[in-house]
C-alpha cells in the first residue's frame, strides 16, 4: 500500500516492466507518496514540484474525491454496480471497499490496461467474489462495453455508476473525450450515476490560470507524455445528457467534503475539478 516500505528500484522491476517510460498509474502512485513506482515516475512528480511545489494535492484531492463519490452512490442511490475506468494501483479505500462498507452485494468491475495494475488488479480477484478486472482501453467504449468480463459481470439493463477519475485529462486522441463520454452514456440505463475528475484550466481567474497551464506543460513533456488542463465548457462537455448533482462542477475538494473548511485552499486545489451527473 503507498505510504509504506521504500519506492520500487529499476532492477526490482518485473521483465515486463518498462523502466524507461513513466505510467500513468504509477506516477499516481508517486504524487501518493506510494511505494509502487520507479525513478522514472517520480521524476515526472519531481518537475511538476518544481513549477507547482504543492502537486501532490492533485492526486490527494482526486483520491479523496472518488471516495466521497463512491460514498454518496452507495449509501443513497441504490446502485450496486461500479464501473471504474482507469482503476489505477490499489491504496487503502479502494472503491470496492468503500461501495461495500455501505452494500456488501455491490459489484465493482475495474479497467486498466496498465501492465503494473494489470498485475496488482487481478490480485483484488483473490479475496473478494464481487470484486473484477478487465484490461480493456478505457478510450475505446467500444470495446470496453462489449468486453467479456464487463458484460458477464455488470447488467446494462439496470443502473450502473460508471467512473472515469483522473483519466480523461491523460486522453489526446483522434476522437474528443467528449465523444468517448457521449458513447458510454448512452449505453447505460436511465438512473445510471457518472462521475469524472479532472485537471482543470480557471480560466476567470489569470494566476490560475497559469498556473495550471504551467504544470500541463511539464506533464505533456515529462516522461509521463500527457496531463492536459481543460476548461469548465469542455469538462462540462463530458456529462451530455446527464443531470449534475449538487454542487455541480467545482474543485474536488469542495465536492461534498467531510468537514467544514478552516484553511484556503492552495492554488493547486483549483486546478482540478470533479462533479457526478445522472441519467434521467
Amino acid at each position: 500500500m503507498p505510504g509504506t516500505g521504500a519506492p520500487l528500484s529499476d532492477e526490482a522491476a518485473p521483465t515486463y516492466i518498462d523502466t524507461t517510460k513513466a505510467s500513468i498509474a504509477r506516477v499516481y502512485d508517486a504524487f501518493l507518496n506510494g511505494k509502487d513506482n520507479y525513478a522514472i515516475d517520480r521524476e515526472v512528480f519531481r518537475r511538476v514540484q518544481q513549477v507547482a511545489p504543492e502537486c501532490a494535492l492533485l492526486a490527494w484531492d482526486n483520491r479523496q474525491f472518488l471516495i466521497r463519490v463512491t460514498r454518496f452512490i452507495a449509501g443513497e442511490t441504490g446502485i450496486t454496480q461500479f464501473l471504474d475506468c482507469g482503476s489505477g494501483l490499489p491504496t487503502a479505500e479502494n472503491t470496492h471497499q468503500v461501495a461495500q462498507r455501505t452494500q456488501p452485494d455491490a459489484r465493482v468491475v475495474y479497467v486498466d490496461n496498465d501492465p503494473t495494475v494489470i498485475t496488482h488488479g487481478r490480485a483484488l480477484l483473490v479475496d473478494n467474489e464481487n470484486t473484477f478486472f478487465s484490461a480493456a482501453d478505457i478510450f475505446n467504449p467500444r470495446e470496453l462495453l462489449n468486453d467479456e468480463v464487463v458484460r458477464k459481470q455488470l447488467n446494462f439493463d439496470e443502473p450502473i455508476a460508471l467512473f472515469q477519475i483522473g483519466t480523461l485529462h491523460h486522453y489526446d486522441g483522434e476522437r474528443s473525450p467528449q465523444s468517448i463520454m457521449a458513447e458510454y452514456i448512452d449505453a447505460l440505463a436511465p438512473g445510471s450515476y457518472v462521475a469524472i475528475s479532472h485537471f482543470f484550466d480557471p480560466e476567470t481567474t489569470s494566476e490560475l490560470s497559469e498556473l495550471a497551464r504551467r504544470m500541463e506543460q511539464v506533464f505533456i513533456h515529462s516522461p509521463m507524455g500527457s496531463g492536459w488542463f481543460r476548461t469548465r465548457a469542455e469538462i462540462e462537455g463530458m456529462f451530455p445528457g446527464l443531470e449534475l448533482i449538487d454542487p455541480g462542477l467545482v474543485p474536488c475538494v469542495d465536492w461534498w467534503p467531510d468537514g467544514p473548511r478552516i484553511k484556503p485552499l492552495d492554488p493547486v486545489q483549483h486546478c482540478i475539478v470533479g462533479a457526478v451527473g445522472r441519467k434521467p
